[in-house]
């Protein structure tokens, strides 16, 4: 062990999130090297270290550090160097050196005690010295609370943000409540707050624990989907985060209530906990959509007299339901129309089209991601966009900046008729920004699958419009000749309605016999590798394996393995990046996994030239990755729609191997063939739902790999994951108040 007293020269390297550092660190004349967890240490600082000296095979003897105690300097070199770090604002070495000059040992007592002396050196004003004071005292103030951090295995990063939410209350703060770190902080979760919370002793039954854990079990819940809970599956979640055995839930309600963190209502003979924000989302979403949904003047003949035009215009004679979602897009501000694969939703939506570009009216169209937007644009020959450039996102630019969108009630779309398709896609949050920005007068159309799998976030928007009965709904039944030609088509509405497929078939709609795991990821390659591309005309990368399951011998994180190894093997000179458990490798196929609205994108045409800029890239979007340096740690990927978006290392758990992807995944794509193995699996994931979400996906080619009881199991099994969200209840209470006002008003 040996102890050195002295200043920290250069930092050569900080894990930012560990705080692990290597420096260098002079002693008088002697310069160290050293290596530990210093949380908070800097350039410039004097400070007293502790530690073993060992001896690295590559960079000779280093001290391993076990403890540290920052000390303000004591000579003129050591508090020239601290001066003159960098780390004042507008102080550089030849400032510093004025200052040291000027006063020499008595120079930061001046700083602190008589700031105003400053001004006394050539360069500095008043104002200037007043802001270098204030500086090194923000720095003293820092250090002490980064120190004091440290006792609870608080990381640099983390620490950081703390200090600036509190400032010097910090340690009142976590002694007072530390679970307001998980409310307050964005990062810091419960279980961070829950371990700072039992290093300071806070008793496992405390108040402030179990209030925390019901809010984090509600926010955990709508990860799921749900935007409530039960009371009595509310309590037996809480119990089992806590480890408690027995909870009284009704107190910490009542509290809970008072403070308007939580919503209670009983329905149905239980009682429904919400988080505040959840409910009033659900309450305001209904309330808009009521608000939209007027009738309009425009006559049945008047619809009618269109129609003929319509149909010449598309070359084909409408069925009488779409003929009916013509005339409901005409006279109503809201309509919904859902229908499965080759059921005419594409033509439904060009008749409409059709109908109010001959009316003269401003027509907008968008969907959930971009894929979904492409098509639509591919489908309609008129610009599709996502909602979220819809709605012009913007913000999150920096830290602790709010995301949001440009269009709202005060700056809303400028348009007449509005299309939103794959609506089964659209959560709560993004219905609720949607509407928000939506004039009442504008015709609202929705168009989705209401048997897809409901929306990754919160919610099941379009089922519970649906359900609430309070909106004109046009269901699509009939396949089209064209449609029952393909096995894809015909195989999805068997499954959906439950009747096994014939699975010996040999077009478009494949199955492939293999008992073994390992026998069926085999068939999977050689099917993405070899068959498939030349079957469907495609490219290797728009062949899509889909699982219903991420774990298992067939679930996404062990096919993506394999495929990766298969389809992408390492090479001299192809660049990798080990994140975790997973390796990332030049001309990897890769998807975003979470909503990024700040990260920055560039379209890119000839020699590089960037023809567009703009942000955000979210979840489920894929791409392929470009270029990984390791020097400067960044990783390029190119999305769909030629986007080029730079990631820092730092932010790769973004992102996550894609050759294969969970059948949830995949909402609002489509691909020319998928692979789906059907081998064994969760029975709450082997169902109907999810077999019938993977193969609408398909245009050219479907191929199950697995055994047939399997896919009999899976079409038999119509229950669902259950979803607990309240959206028509919502929608059915805010038009009887509706009705309410209107009656008495009479």
């Amino acid at each position: 062990m040996v102890t050195v007293t002295g200043y920290v020269d250069r930092i050569v390297f900080r894990n930012e999130e560990n705080g692990y550092t290597v420096f260098n660190f002079i002693e008088g004349q002697k310069e160290h090297v050293c290596v530990g967890v210093l949380q908070s240490i800097n350039e410039g600082e004097y400070a007293q270290i502790s530690g073993d000296v060992v001896i690295h095979p590559v960079y000779d003897a280093q001290i391993r550090v076990s403890s540290y105690e920052l000390r303000m300097p004591e000579d003129k070199e050591a508090i020239l160097r601290y001066l003159g770090s960098g780390a004042i604002k507008g102080v550089g070495m030849k400032l510093a050196d004025r200052i040291v000059q000027k006063f020499g040992e008595e120079a930061l007592r001046i700083v602190e005690e008589e700031p105003e002396r400053l001004a006394e050196v050539r360069g500095i004003s008043l104002a200037k010295a007043m802001d270098i004071a204030e500086q090194l005292e923000e720095k003293r103030d820092m250090r002490s609370v980064m120190m004091y951090l440290q006792k609870y295995g608080i990381t640099a990063t983390m620490g950081l943000k703390i200090y600036r939410q509190y400032g010097n209350r910090v340690q009142q703060v976590l002694e007072e409540n530390p679970y307001r770190l998980a409310e307050e902080i964005q990062g810091i979760g419960f279980r961070i707050a829950d371990e700072i919370a039992r290093r300071i002793g806070v008793a496992a039954d405390s108040d402030f624990r179990i209030q925390s854990g019901i809010s984090h079990v509600l926010l955990q819940a709508s990860n799921d989907g749900h935007t409530y809970l039960p009371k009595e599956q509310l309590r037996l979640r809480v119990c089992e985060l806590l480890n408690l055995e027995d909870l009284e839930l009704e107190p910490h309600l009542m509290d809970l209530s008072i403070q308007r963190k939580i919503i209670v209502k009983k329905e149905e003979g239980s009682d429904l906990i919400y988080a505040s924000t959840y409910y009033y989302t659900e309450l305001n979403v209904a309330r808009m959509l009521l608000d939209l949904n007027h009738s309009f003047e425009e006559s049945q003949d008047q619809v009618n007299r269109l129609l003929p035009v319509i149909e010449r215009e598309l070359g084909m004679t409408l069925e009488e339901e779409q003929k009916q979602a013509v005339l409901q897009s005409a006279t109503h501000g809201i309509l919904v129309i859902t229908g499965g694969p080759g059921t005419g939703k594409t033509t439904t939506i060009n008749a409409i089209i059709r109908y109010f570009e001959n009316e003269e009216k401003e027509i907008r169209l968008a969907a959930p991601t971009g894929r979904a937007a492409k098509r639509m644009t591919e489908t309609t020959g008129y610009e599709a966009q996502t909602i979220h450039r819809l709605l012009e996102l913007s913000g999150g630019m920096e830290e602790g900046e709010p995301i949001r969108f440009e269009r709202n009630e005060m700056n809303p779309l400028e348009t007449e008729v509005l299309i939103i398709d794959e609506m089964s896609m659209v959560d709560i949050f993004l219905m609720h920004s949607l509407l928000r920005a939506i004039s009442v007068g504008t015709r609202l159309i929705l168009v989705g699958d209401v048997d897809q799998l409901p929306s990754v976030g919160p919610g099941r928007v379009l089922k519970d419009i649906i359900d609430s009965g309070c909106f004109p709904v046009v269901k699509l039944n009939r396949i089209f000749r064209q449609a029952t030609q393909s096995d894809i088509v015909t195989s999805a509405h068997q499954i959906n309605r439950g009747e096994m497929v014939d699975l010996t078939r040999a077009k478009d709609f494949l199955f492939i016999r293999r008992e073994e795991a390992s026998r069926v990821a085999g068939v999977i390659v050689t099917l993405v590798r070899e068959k498939l591309p030349k079957y469907v005309q495609a490219g290797i990368a728009e062949i899509q394996v889909l699982s219903p399951t991420k774990k298992g011998n067939l679930g996404t994180v062990s096919l993506n393995r394999i495929l990766q190894r298969e389809l992408n093997p390492p090479e001299p000179g192809k660049e990798e990046r080990e994140q975790g458990d997973v390796i990332f490798r030049e001309g990897d196929k890769v998807m975003q996994i979470r909503n990024n609205y700040q990260i920055e994108w560039e379209k890119r045409g000839r020699h590089g030239i960037v023809l567009e800029r703009g942000t955000g890239i979210f979840n489920g979007d894929m791409g392929i990755i470009r270029i990984i340096n390791p020097t400067t740690e960044l990783m390029e990927v190119e999305f769909d729609d030629n986007r080029y978006v730079v990631y820092s290392f730092k932010d790769l758990e973004e992102l996550e191997l894609a050759y294969a992807v969970t059948v949830h995944k995949s909402q609002g794509s489509e691909y020319p063939a998928v692979v789906i193995p059907v081998l064994s699996g969760p029975s709450m994931l082997m169902n109907r739902n999810i077999l019938y979400t993977a193969v609408t996906r398909a245009k050219k080619c479907v191929c199950l790999v697995g055994i047939e009881s399997t896919v009999a199991a899976m079409i038999e099994n119509a229950g669902e994951h259950k979803r607990y969200s309240s959206l028509q209840n919502r929608i059915r209470e805010q038009q009887e108040e509706g009705m309410r006002i209107w009656t008495d008003g009479i």
